[in-house]
């Protein structure tokens, strides 16, 4: 059974929203796309009553106005099924068995990238500053790991937008390649070290000049360090300090924090043809280092001030009960050792050989990605590492979606060797399927009071007896779960998890 496309245009919540807002002679930024689930029993589009009041006098929208939102008819709009004012404000409420009808129709232009409104600079620089100093595995720390798992999806998110990116630094380590890779982080392992060296050394030579003629030489300057004034010579150069942290002042400057500077000014040089943007996914410990070198670049390459940078800062990771948390391989080595016992005790002496091993290594990428990255990436994110523990939020959640996905993996299976064997038919095409069965469990299910899939068929007998009056019902339904199982694969590849198909 294949994913399968019948020219529907797809529903996109910005275009339902500025339609709405062009209906009501209102900016859309007034209308607010429902979340709560209780809310969302009886609406999913809203004007708060505020908003109204500065729109219209008295608070109150005309009937005509009313009548114009509900004949709002367009092939990117969903059909309304009522708009009313209440306490609340103006509700819109959409028909959802027809919306749903369509989206179950063809969900393919669901498993695109949203048209983007974005006509800015297409090149992006993406630079994972922490791993510019990890020379080995035991320096990678969890925040590191953290940024770098950040850095990877937000390459692959960015390409899919159309963007061109091209991440920095190459991976100094090879060890750090081989265990960045089994997470399944695909970054570039190799750079033109020889070109970078000579960038360094005329960077000396102009910070020496410049530390020369600002008269700082009564400082010690050691061999490997240059102490540079940037907020004197950032006031010299006329450069803005705006958006930079107020003490931004001295920066002893090691050759590291030159190789760091000189490899992005190589990559820019690179695409000297094009503008393009930096951005610096950064650890927050290493926040206001990083705007020094920011700060530094600009100063010593006059042309880097014409190049857009932007920091994107990680919270920090926090190992509770631990005076000396783990490096970024010893946790990954414990979650799949807790993973392996996990599985052996769910599935038994079975859980050997190469082929689990392949398995469990697949679960904990898994559950270390969304351990890591299902909290905000500005805030904090507490990890319990204790055995009893392999059940947290995040392990749990990367396990759980692995495990969907090989049980929905084994539904298809099933269906398409008793199809092959003339039990069920083939399936039929997805516009010619009757969605009415499914109007009061696809509502529960899509409108957020039951996310749940694994629950939904559980308690939903999917694949029903092998007769013909209940082929319409599951039909509809193999067609809902393969439109969970599109956007869930669509998702994942965003974080480079390669869905399982069976356990």
């Amino acid at each position: 059974m294949e994913a399968e496309t019948c020219g529907t245009a797809a529903v996109y919540v910005s275009e339902v929203l500025r339609a709405l807002g062009n209906a009501l002679q209102a900016p859309p930024t007034v209308w607010f796309k429902e979340s709560s689930q209780k809310n969302l029993r009886s609406r999913d589009f809203l004007v708060p009553r505020g908003a109204l009041r500065k729109s219209f006098p008295d608070g109150e929208v005309p009937a005509e106005l009313i009548l114009t939102l509900l004949s709002l008819d367009a092939p990117d709009l969903p059909p309304l099924r009522q708009c009313l004012q209440c306490d609340a404000g103006l509700v819109v409420q959409l028909d959802r068995p027809a919306l749903f009808y369509r989206v179950l129709r063809d969900f393919a232009p669901y498993l695109k990238p949203l048209p983007s409104a974005d006509h800015g600079q297409d090149i992006v620089i993406l630079n994972c500053a922490p791993l510019h100093s990890a020379k080995s595995l035991d320096a990678l720390r969890l925040s590191h790991l953290r940024a770098a798992l950040l850095a990877d999806h937000l390459a692959e998110v960015l390409t899919l937008n159309g963007k061109h990116v091209y991440p920095v630094p190459a991976v100094p380590s090879k060890e750090v390649e081989e265990f960045l890779s089994q997470l399944g982080i695909s970054w570039p392992s190799s750079g033109d070290t020889s070109l970078v060296e000579e960038t360094v050394s005329s960077f000396k030579d102009f910070l020496r000049d410049c530390v020369q003629n600002a008269g700082d030489g009564n400082h010690t300057q050691s061999p490997d360090e240059i102490r540079v004034q940037l907020k004197t010579s950032a006031e010299k150069h006329n450069l803005t300090l705006e958006g930079y942290a107020p003490n931004l002042d001295f920066f002893l400057v090691s050759e590291d924090d030159l190789r760091h500077v000189a490899r992005l000014q190589r990559s820019v040089q690179d695409l000297v043809t094009s503008p393009c943007t930096v951005l610096h996914i950064i650890s927050c410990e290493e926040e206001f280092h990083q705007q020094k070198l920011d700060l530094l670049w600009r100063l010593m390459v006059p042309s880097s001030r014409d190049v857009t940078q932007k920091h994107l800062i990680c919270g920090p990771v926090k190992v509770l009960n631990s005076t000396a948390p783990p490096s970024s391989s010893q946790y990954f080595q414990l979650r799949k050792s807790q993973m392996l016992e996990a599985s052996v005790m769910k599935y038994g002496e079975s859980v050997k050989g190469d082929s689990w091993d392949e398995i469990i290594t697949s679960l904990t990428s898994a559950a270390v990605k969304f351990e890591l990255m299902a909290t905000p990436h500005r805030s904090q994110v507490n990890l319990n590492l204790e055995d009893g523990n392999i059940t947290t939020k995040g392990t749990k959640s990367g396990a759980f979606v692995m495990y969907n996905c090989a049980r929905l993996a084994t539904m298809f299976d099933s269906y398409n060797d008793a199809a092959s064997e003339g039990i069920y038919p083939e399936f039929p095409p997805a516009g010619d399927l009757s969605y009415s069965s499914l109007r009061e469990e696809v509502c529960k299910f899509l409108v957020g009071l039951s996310m749940d899939f694994s629950c939904y068929y559980n308690r939903v007998h999917i694949l029903g007896e092998p007769l013909p009056h209940l082929f319409s019902q599951m039909f509809a339904r193999l067609r809902l779960m393969k439109g969970v199982q599109s956007v869930l694969h669509s998702a994942l590849k965003t974080l480079h998890i390669t869905p399982l198909t069976q356990i």
